[in-house]
């Protein structure tokens, strides 16, 4: 198993490497071993920046497939299930499993097994690092602190996503050190020859230590090349969200407060420019998706992106929950971000009032019906083959209308630490403090904003429930949102068919419903001599 690490680590520097030709030209690949993957800092380096494009990229691993591309595949997955994201159609498949609640809940599906042979990727390739460096007693200078610090990121980042999937939530968990949650590993093996499920605490005392050690780190490390590593800011947002999760609320609202110094909300035409670009003033961390290395049909803006010219997107359009658009005040800037009365040209409609003017209630005539199909068409740069659906999303856009060609994937904004401190206080009961995080972020988004009427706690976290379902539409954060609030979910009056949605149309509240915790792989069950069926997540 410790051959697969090193293979894994060795693609990682073949596939990823742009800067080491040197390196590769002299070194043939199948000869290439851990040591020399794990010999410099400069190669150290490589394998972070593999872990980086490994966020978006197709590059297969270890019992995961090319079809799942890391956070470009899941964010958008877990809006899906989250009820956050509508899908209007069928479409060509994509994720109507997902939304439908049937992937997560199987054993042998292939999401729930990417998710996690794609977390451990990077826990493995996170400890290699930090092995290494300790066993070798390599100097640690501000270099090999940004090594470190990311490293240690990487692991805190995956086992909290592995744990808030595959495990039940901490604030609902009668007791999370007696919880299952997931195998623990410090080695640079491959998880299926590991260790048997820790407790939800055990791997929340790792990740907060990790967390912390990597802001340690990175307070002396040289400065990150680009958004796409991860900077103290981003550990910081790191550290809040474990905190959130947690129900760690002063500590919540002190790294969200760290995560976003130095970075200013985005203004309006910012905010309406397509979320296609990981320089925007607000983003802390994001993949910079390069030309050799996009993932086509795989891509995040081939689900979420309006234009992007697949026929996930042209025959399905994602829209917002209709009840809460229609909630947004109309001095909001970000109403412009979704179309409510767009014509549903889609015949295939999941509704079953699409296709022509004669079905679509917002529409007299055949004329205005195809004029204001053929105006979003140009205005977005949409191909003629795209259509169009009430309550549509134009949130994200690519930057070069009606192609494939690659954009940017978005992990962390300014505006989700914000929402992090408002939640973290409002729990808190601290009032003034709750109104005073929203008040910077409303009254960016509408100049009417005025924080002043929720005045409770229960006033202020349904404004913060609202305002992330807004704020964060399409950023992968809905499903968990659900687990941390307690919430049920329920499609109803969003906009969702309950025909299309099924299973995934209603589903009880987290505490009383299994069904939330993911399946571990029956891939992992039958290779890790230290799980059985009795450690699966039962329903």
């Amino acid at each position: 198993m410790k051959r697969n690490i090193f293979l894994a680590l060795i693609a990682v520097l073949v596939i990823f490497s742009g800067c080491s030709k040197d390196f590769l030209e002299t070194t043939p690949t199948d000869s290439i071993s851990a040591e020399a993957a794990l010999s410099s800092p400069d190669n150290m380096m490589l394998i972070l920046n593999g872990l980086h494009r490994q966020m978006y990229s197709q590059s297969p691993l270890e019992g995961a497939s090319w079809s799942r591309t890391g956070q470009s595949h899941f964010l958008p997955s877990y809006d899906a299930m989250g009820g956050n994201v509508i899908h209007s159609s069928p479409g060509n498949g994509w994720m109507r499993s997902d939304l439908q609640w049937q992937t997560h809940i199987s054993a042998t599906y292939t999401t729930p097994r990417n998710v996690w042979y794609q977390r451990y990727h990077f826990i493995a390739s996170a400890n290699s690092i930090i092995n290494k460096v300790e066993e070798a007693q390599m100097p640690v200078d501000a270099f090999m602190s940004n090594i470190l610090g990311q490293a240690h990121a990487y692991r805190a980042w995956a086992y909290h996503q592995l744990v808030m999937t595959y495990a039940k939530g901490y604030l609902i968990s009668a007791d999370p050190s007696t919880e299952p949650g997931v195998p623990l590993l410090f080695t640079t093996e491959a998880p299926y020859t590991s260790e048997g499920r820790s407790s939800v605490q055990a791997i929340y005392d790792q990740i907060e230590k990790d967390i912390d050690m990597s802001i340690s780190y990175l307070a002396d490390a040289t400065a990150p090349n680009n958004n796409s590593h991860i900077s103290q800011n981003a550990a910081y947002g790191i550290k809040a969200r474990i905190a959130l999760s947690k129900g760690d609320w002063a500590v919540a609202a002190s790294a969200a407060a760290e995560a976003r110094k130095g970075y200013s909300l985005m203004n309006e035409a910012d905010y309406l420019s397509g979320f296609n670009s990981y320089n925007l003033p607000e983003v802390i961390w994001g993949g910079h998706v390069i030309d050799s290395e996009t993932n086509y049909y795989a891509a995040y803006f081939y689900y979420l992106g309006t234009n992007f010219n697949g026929s996930q997107n042209r025959g399905n359009p994602k829209m917002i929950n209709n009840a809460i658009y229609d909630a947004l005040p109309a001095t909001d800037y970000r109403t412009k971000l979704w179309l409510p009365t767009a014509p549903n040209s889609n015949k295939n409609a999941s509704n079953g009032w699409g296709g022509s003017y004669e079905t679509d209630p917002n529409y007299d005539t055949d004329a205005e019906f195809k004029a204001a199909k053929a105006a979003i068409q140009t205005e977005y740069r949409m191909t003629s083959g795209h259509h169009t659906h009430p309550y549509m999303s134009v949130k994200f856009l690519n930057a070069n209308g009606g192609t494939i060609d690659p954009d940017d994937v978005i992990f962390m904004r300014a505006s989700e630490m914000y929402l992090i401190e408002a939640e973290a206080y409002a729990m808190l009961n601290m009032v003034t403090e709750a109104q005073a995080a929203l008040a910077v972020l409303g009254t960016e988004r509408n100049p009417s904003y005025d924080v002043s009427v929720f005045g409770t706690q229960d006033a202020l976290m349904a404004e913060v429930k609202f305002q992330r379902h807004v704020e964060l539409w399409g950023e992968g954060f809905s499903f968990h949102d659900h687990i941390r609030w307690n919430d049920p979910l329920d499609q109803t009056g969003s906009g969702a068919s309950s025909v299309l949605y099924q299973n995934g149309f209603k589903q009880d509240r987290p505490s009383d419903n299994p069904k939330w915790v993911w399946k571990i792989p029956q891939m992992e069950i039958d290779a890790n001599p230290n799980l059985t069926e009795d450690d699966q997540n039962k329903y």
